[in-house]
């Protein structure tokens, strides 16, 4: 089995080698190949000690020389090199207290955490593959090394890892393996929000975020996110909704590109349902005011795992407007578009597109053709040049004042009514038209002062 190896990569290994150690490239950079994937990242492991790789290339620098990694750099390239190791008791669920450093590649593979993660290669030696990581990438299986117990009882956020590579790359989780997520799945708590962030984050932008509903059914999100375990039990009595609300968000997640932000709202988008349910004599279901829940907590999971700012003003504000509806009218459109902004509103349809494909068939057609002539709307605005914000509007704050306007709150006030007239008349952002509906304003404030 031929890997072919950047020659960065065979250049390090190569070296190690004459110098009497042993080295391969190992992990997912081996797993990715054997798939016919482009790795992102080379690891190199070696028998060499940190000092003994160091002393052998002209450039390094200490990444975790504790646990044994030094970067190598060639033309101004890193290439991680990590000593062969067996870690010693893991004691925090996540880190081992100590690595001791091995002569041996088993022992090294052995601590690792899935099979298909746990294969070395190298141009004399071919394929290392000790624990049939490569039968398990036939089979497109997630398989613990060894003992499932002991490999998730070591490092807890394997557990959330084992979906999240069977949501990259479409496999199955062994049953062996699902059987002790499930007994140790509690442990998740013990991991840093951070962690549990970024590995949420990997699934819900991979081929297959609906594994999402994977990670529920092993008792996953009842430790990580236990929001979303009430969508799953709450079903939706409504000939709009086919799936139940955690189903539907499943569903929802499959129709939206695999972007950060777009993936994060679908999550979240109806999470408020459960806490709005309501149902009528009819037995109909209704979630009247589910947005602005979802909305809010939406804000407490992200705040609670950490998302940065930036990330979390764009979700919260689509959650918030994601069933938002209007008829297909150019003053209506260029309504929504001051209410969501003009960079996120193209992710607004994306939202509200997949929204409605995980609905039942019901008036579907009517609400594909809305959102159809919405874009077309929106687009011919943009085209246009036409005025949606205050940043567009022909007159400013500055403006104001030299037209007699007091400094004060009143100068955001009478902008903010003169875009609502630009909204209704586009043709009337001009400096001249503006300053004349000013005047006029200013004239009905006074009066209604008397």
């Amino acid at each position: 089995m031929k890997i072919i190896l950047p020659d960065k990569v065979d250049q390090i290994i190569t070296t190690l080698q004459k110098s009497g150690y042993e080295a391969y490239a190992v992990g997912g950079c081996v797993r990715d190949s054997l798939l016919g994937r482009t790795p992102e990242d080379w690891d190199i492991t070696t028998s060499a000690s940190p000092v003994e790789t160091k002393a052998l290339f002209a450039r390094t620098f200490d990444t975790g020389i504790e646990h044994g990694t030094v970067t190598v750099l060639l033309e101004k390239e890193g290439f991680e090199v990590t000593t062969y190791r067996i870690d010693g008791k893991y004691e925090d669920n996540r880190h081992p207290s100590e690595v001791t450093f091995t002569r041996s590649l088993k022992e090294d593979l052995k601590r690792r955490d899935f099979t298909i993660n746990a294969m070395a290669y190298n141009n004399h030696d071919g394929l290392v593959d000790l624990f049939g990581g490569a039968e398990d990438l036939s089979k497109k299986v997630i398989r613990c090394v060894g003992n499932p117990r002991e490999r998730f009882a070591e490092d807890a956020l394997r557990i959330l890892r084992a979906v999240r590579f069977s949501a990259q790359l479409g496999f199955a989780i062994e049953e062996e393996t699902e059987e002790a997520i499930r007994c140790l799945v509690e442990n998740l708590q013990y991991i840093s929000a951070e962690r549990i962030q970024a590995e949420l984050v990997k699934l819900l932008t991979s081929p297959h975020p609906e594994k999402i509903g994977d990670a529920y059914r092993l008792g996953i999100t009842r430790v990580i996110l236990p929001e979303f375990d009430r969508m799953e039990i709450t079903e939706q009595e409504t000939p709009h909704h086919c799936y139940n609300v955690g189903e539907h968000t499943e569903q929802a997640l499959m129709h939206v590109p695999a972007d950060k932000v777009l993936r994060l709202t679908m999550l979240f988008h109806d999470m408020g349902k459960p806490q709005k349910k309501t149902t009528d004599e009819n037995g109909r279901a209704h979630f009247k005011g589910h947005a602005a829940v979802s909305e809010e907590l939406a804000r407490v999971v992200m705040k609670r795992l950490k998302f940065d700012n930036d990330t979390l003003h764009k979700v919260t504000k689509l959650v918030r407007y994601h069933d938002y509806r209007m008829p297909a009218e150019a003053k209506c459109v260029r309504r929504a578009m001051c209410r969501i902004g003009t960079e996120l509103f193209p992710k607004y349809l994306q939202v509200r597109r997949a929204d409605t494909a995980a609905q039942s068939d019901y008036h579907k057609e009517e609400k594909i053709k809305n959102l159809d002539e919405i874009e077309r709307v929106y687009r011919k605005i943009l085209s246009e040049g036409q005025c949606v914000s205050l940043r567009d509007l022909a007159v400013n704050g500055k403006d104001l004042i030299e037209a007699g306007v007091q400094p004060g709150p009143q100068i955001g006030e009478l902008l903010n009514e003169l875009l609502e007239e630009v909204i209704e008349e586009p043709e009337k952002n001009t400096k001249g038209q503006l300053l004349i509906q000013l005047r006029q304003f200013i004239m009905e404030r006074e009066d209604s002062c008397q």
